[in-house]
């Protein structure tokens, strides 16, 4: 139990920690599952660790937990991924996802062999683990940088889409690994009909799924208060349902549903997006503690120079050939292929397939006629690549982008707060000017009488942890808060500060700032007056 209660609290602590560090929390959740599982055998009396992710989850308990808790983060960000989104860059991801893929999958492979000496068949699957990237790392990066649309969508696309898919290749090298041991002339046919048999049962239960739910959700057959549990049971269904068909084809499945859903027009996706995202959190925390607590000392100390060596390699030469190769006759400029070949850092995916594998491989090598000592290595291997990835990349993502000129210029939109009658009178002016101007409220009659002036609306709450991914923040370069509330004008600036910046972001005076002379007014008050809500309108 206290062990359990401290992964929790350990895992909030990690996401906090990589909100002030600027981090993604990939990155203070393995340093802290490190600390109190591994490295803390050094202080206890005993030896043994603080937190062992073996003894939380024993047997295939924990990789089924891991695998199930994967299916549901990568529903996540499914629901975040529009096709609208692929109106110009479409052929570029396909191609990202197919050529790039296969040649990471290759070329990791041969490193793996060369620098490492591994036998071909353990390189080839650490070459398919470097596949997966993921957006639990590529999303607060691109968050942080803030690159051009073109290179914000191909990112966010592969990172989403290529974590099952990765996934799958594993599992397909694994599979060859146990089959052709036992019979070598059938194996390739038959690896290959489980491949197609993986994609096409993901696909289809993943769509089926989608179709159910959005068939309940217009007949209004669930209640509102049930909606977010209720997707969550059916996702995790989805998930066991297409693992019964075929190994891995539940993260498939899950990712299919989550943009099959994303892209239907049904209102109850704002609200399960809300719900998933906090989920998401939660259950990365747990993940990330979990899998770098079961790490040995012995692991840590067989990494050397060799594995130093194969991770500069994977970062300065086979992601930046395999981008090149996956972006021909794309739209894109030599810096922006550039600045997206040094975008590929690793995730969970990565970390639960090499944990899963490692330890299956071990237990087996004798039998599968592998050498013990280099299936160990897998998975150390593996975290070297998160950690390398996620500090070196994100570290240096804004000063490479800044470098390369790839970063978004500060556009001329202004998004407002309220679609009130002032905001729609002030709107409607800029609008006139050439600005793009967006109007956000919560109220259908505001929103409908600011459509009947051509203005561009938002229905719905800007507050939400999803906005950022329902909007396209890059188009605003400045925000104006012009609600009657003063707590939700002041909370907009505060939730839009670290996207646009503390000097383009405005509010009216609050009541308590016009009633009180002596408060000192601050610098993002409109027009620097204590003129409120009321009294501007009542001038009109």
């Amino acid at each position: 139990m206290l062990e359990l209660a401290s992964i929790l609290v350990l895992g909030i602590f990690a996401q906090w920690l990589a909100f002030r560090i600027k981090q993604p929390a990939i990155l203070p959740l393995i340093l802290i599952g490190l600390l109190v599982g591994p490295l803390s055998t050094f202080i206890t009396p005993d030896g043994e660790k603080l937190i062992d992710g073996d003894a939380i989850f024993t047997g295939d308990l924990l990789f089924s937990f891991v695998s199930l808790s994967v299916g549901v983060i990568l529903f996540e960000g499914g629901l975040t991924l529009h096709f609208k989104e692929l109106k110009n860059q479409g052929g570029t991801i396909r191609n990202l996802l197919i050529a790039g893929m296969a040649t990471t999958f290759i070329l990791g492979g041969l490193a793996a062999h060369f620098i490492m000496g591994m036998e071909y068949r353990l390189a080839f699957l650490f070459g398919a683990l470097l596949i997966v990237s993921g957006p639990t790392v590529v999303t607060p990066i691109l968050r942080n940088v803030k690159p051009n649309a073109k290179i914000n969508t191909l990112l966010k696309w592969e990172g989403i889409l290529i974590d099952p898919f990765g996934a799958m290749v594993a599992v397909l090298v694994y599979e060859v690994i146990n089959s052709s041991t036992h019979h070598r002339e059938t194996f390739t046919l038959e690896t290959l009909q489980e491949f197609f048999i993986t994609i096409s049962a993901g696909v289809v239960a993943g769509i089926c799924s989608a179709g159910l739910l959005w068939y309940l959700f217009k007949k209004r057959r669930i209640p509102r208060y049930l909606s977010n549990v209720f997707t969550l049971g059916l996702v995790i269904l989805t998930f066991a349902f297409a693992e019964l068909i075929h190994t891995e084809a539940g993260l498939l499945a899950a990712t299919v549903m989550g943009i099959a859903l994303g892209n239907s027009k049904i209102d109850e996706v704002k609200s399960i997006l809300a719900f998933k995202e906090d989920i998401s959190i939660i259950l990365i925390s747990v993940l990330f503690l979990l899998l770098s607590s079961r790490i040995e000392i012995a692991h840590i100390e067989s990494i050397g120079w060799h594995s130093l060596l194969l991770f500069a390699t994977a970062i300065f030469l086979i992601r930046p050939i395999g981008v090149l190769i996956g972006t021909i006759g794309s739209n894109l400029n030599w810096r922006e292929k550039l600045f997206i070949s040094w975008i590929g850092p690793k995730g969970i995916v990565a970390a639960a397939v090499a944990s899963l594998f490692s330890l299956q491989l071990t237990k087996n090598a004798e039998i599968l006629n592998i050498p013990k000592e280099q299936a160990e290595l897998l998975l150390p291997i593996t975290f070297l690549m998160i950690v390398g990835t996620v500090v070196l990349q994100g570290s240096t993502a804004k000063w490479v982008g800044r470098r390369l000129k790839v970063l978004s210029k500060v556009p001329n939109g202004i998004l407002f707060i309220g679609a009130g009658e002032v905001s729609r009178l002030i709107a409607k002016k800029l609008q006139d000017q050439g600005y793009y101007i967006l109007l956000a409220d919560t109220s259908p009659l505001h929103i409908a009488n600011a459509k009947s002036m051509n203005l561009r609306t938002y229905h719905g709450n800007v507050l939400s942890d999803h906005i950022f991914e329902e909007l396209d923040v890059s188009q605003f370069g400045q925000l104006i808060a012009f609600t009657s509330n003063s707590g939700i004008n002041e909370s907009a600036c505060r939730w839009f500060q670290k996207e646009l910046g503390d000097d383009r972001v405005f509010r009216l005076a609050s009541s308590l700032e016009v009633e009180n002379k002596n408060l000192p007014l601050p610098n993002n008050v409109l027009f620097g007056s204590r003129t409120d809500y009321v009294a501007f309108t009542q001038s009109i």
